[in-house]
């Protein structure tokens, strides 16, 4: 698992400093795609290969569709912190002895986990390679859209489960059963002496 805790950083794949500005956003990004186009044009590649090539250049789209525009940076900041930040909730609450808390916090969590990876690991990539400008960049076109599919759906998965896999789960406890009380109802019941 990446830094990122499994929450995809777009302002470390563009290596940009927290108070980036939009001409930084725009420098970064054409001298990785440039990087990246010159590592593939080399490197005559196997599937796995083009699959990894085709998940960087993605990923090299979407940090600079989403961070150029400012608001949607913004937007897109707030909403990782926040799904950080209900991470955090859960672990804190974790075995604090309520599970009815617990698990609503689990459930909102997993929600705002799962809207937040499609939104900004397969919806947002698909869209930033029908920009015109990453186009012009990178070169995406139609068919690496049609295999990025497949390839986002993935990664967002595979992000899904490493997150989750770092996660509090319900410990399971072994039941606390009186024997005694069983083994005497059950005599009862087979003498017939328990109503029924």
């Amino acid at each position: 698992m990446t830094g990122d805790m499994g929450y995809t950083d777009y302002r470390e794949v563009l290596a940009l400093p927290e108070n980036y500005k939009p001409a930084d956003v725009i420098r970064n990004y054409k001298k990785r795609m440039k990087q990246l186009l010159i590592e593939i044009s080399e490197n005559r590649q196997a599937d796995d290969r083009r699959d990894h090539y085709l998940l960087l250049m993605a990923q090299l789209n979407a940090a600079f569709y989403i961070l150029r525009d400012r608001q949607r940076g913004e937007t897109y900041l707030l909403e990782r912190n926040e799904v950080m930040r209900m991470e955090e909730e859960w672990r804190t609450a974790t075995g604090k002895g309520d599970a009815g808390e617990e698990d609503v916090l689990r459930r909102k969590y997993d929600q705002a986990l799962r809207n937040f990876l499609a939104k900004y690991m397969e919806e947002f990539v698909l869209e930033a390679g029908r920009d015109p400008e990453c186009v012009e960049n990178s070169g995406w076109d139609s068919v690496h859209e049609r295999l990025a599919g497949r390839i986002l759906r993935q990664y967002r998965q595979q992000r899904y489960h490493e997150i989750h896999e770092r996660l509090p789960y319900f410990e399971v406890s072994a039941p606390d059963i009186d024997w005694e009380t069983r083994s005497s109802f059950v005599e009862e019941l087979l003498e017939g002496s328990i109503p029924e």
